[in-house]
């Protein structure tokens, strides 16, 4: 550590660009209303698919949103997460021009990287060969250029991470951005996550059974599976004492985060890796299990998902539930930008007092037990004051991180 004491982190700027609109006031008010953002797939030919929705970005146009970087110089990855990255910049406050100077850095959590560019590339390889690949495409591709695209247009000096650790990554580098900030090694780390609709996920995960057919109902009886998605989010943190002596609205305090990885098997998770991981959040965090008013769940929508998960936190909690939802219900699986959809849920749920909803729930499980309290319909008007935000991926990596209410 740089510092002899941690630094309390706060989270004071947020950005998205998703299925639900641009912007966290635009996401968190069609959450609060339960509005879907599932639709027809245009990002790709869907023909020969029997599903065919997904969670696009709708009328998204990079220039709008970006003042540095060229847009057509980056994958849609990149945009994404540079585009979330200068909201959470205007919605924090800060003045670009000193951001840039100061100990500032990125780390963005993805998925498949820049899966859109990977695409044309294949495209080029079997109508061409090897030798027909444009140079410009190839120097797109690389996943780390996400985390570069937001250093770059925010210039910022420091570090520009991209996690892979699939579904939960967002998560992932929302704790990394945590420890530089709390040990003093940063003093403004953006983090969350990015990644675009694409052909291939959207092959594989149908291939797996686990596309729903119309919108994925989480915690339902009759839930059957994902809607894949895209999108981009942003958090800015920053030490809380400092947040406060420049007079920052403060959306919430990241309290610390947990995670495990059991590596079990590559597509189901594990239950007691989970409880295991909520445990690890829970004491980096410094609160209890019966501290918790509210849990953001992974929340898929798949039978084996839901299941586990639900059983994880009654080994956890006991008798004594949270409530607990799923925005994947209105936004889709947004893959390695979910964790900071939810984070940002969670960080809004905390300043303005709601419970988000799990939109589509019709019929709650009753295999998964007595006491579940999915939110069904619409968002339920609370307070609460410590919230935790669940991060699950394939092969066992599992996130989890805390945040809470900042007393003014």
């Amino acid at each position: 550590m740089s510092e002899s004491r941690p630094r309390r982190v706060a989270v004071t700027g947020l950005g998205a660009v998703s299925s639900l609109g641009l912007g966290a006031r635009a996401v968190t008010e069609s959450i609060r209303r339960g509005r879907s953002g599932i639709g027809p797939i245009e990002q790709f030919d869907s023909a020969g698919f029997e599903r065919v929705l997904a969670g696009e970005v709708r009328d998204f146009r990079p220039g709008d949103h970006l003042d540095r970087i060229d847009p057509d110089q980056w994958g849609r990855s990149g945009q994404f997460a540079a585009a979330a990255a200068r909201m959470a910049v205007g919605d924090a406050g800060l003045d670009p021009e000193e951001l840039s100077r100061s100990r500032a850095g990125s780390s963005f959590g993805t998925t498949n990287g820049e899966s859109g560019v990977l695409g044309e590339l294949s495209s080029e390889w079997v109508r061409g060969g090897l030798s027909s690949l444009s140079p410009e495409l190839v120097g797109r591709a690389d996943a780390g250029r996400i985390g570069a695209a937001v250093n770059a247009e925010l210039g910022l000096t420091g570090e520009a991470q991209t996690v892979g650790t699939a579904c939960a990554a967002s998560n992932y580098a929302i704790g990394y951005g945590y420890d530089l900030v709390r040990n003093g090694e940063a003093d403004f780390m953006v983090c969350g996550g990015a990644d675009a609709s694409n052909r291939a996920t959207h092959a594989g995960f149908h291939r797996l059974g686990a596309l729903a057919k119309d919108v994925s109902r989480p915690f339902d009886a009759h839930r059957d599976g994902i809607v894949t998605a895209e999108g981009g989010v942003a958090l800015i943190l920053e030490p809380l004492e400092s947040a406060r002596e420049r007079g920052a609205r403060v959306y919430a305090e990241l309290l610390g985060y947990g995670m495990t990885c059991d590596a079990r098997h590559m597509t189901n998770p594990d239950a007691a890796s989970i409880a295991e991981c909520i445990r690890g959040a829970h004491r980096d965090a410094g609160v209890k299990a019966e501290d918790v008013d509210y849990v953001c769940a992974h929340g898929t929508g798949t039978p084996a998902n839901d299941r586990t998960e639900v059983a994880a936190m009654r080994e956890v909690f006991g008798d004594r539930l949270p409530p607990v939802s799923s925005i994947k219900s209105m936004l889709g699986h947004t893959m390695g930008a979910a964790a900071g959809f939810g984070a940002l849920v969670c960080c809004m749920a905390v300043h303005t007092g709601f419970l988000p909803p799990s939109a589509t729930v019709r019929e709650v499980d009753p295999a998964l037990g007595p006491g579940l309290d999915c939110v069904p319909g619409t968002a339920r008007e609370a307070r609460p004051r410590v919230v935790q935000n669940h991060g699950f991926a394939f092969g066992g990596n599992n996130a989890i991180t805390v945040f809470g209410e900042v007393a003014q």
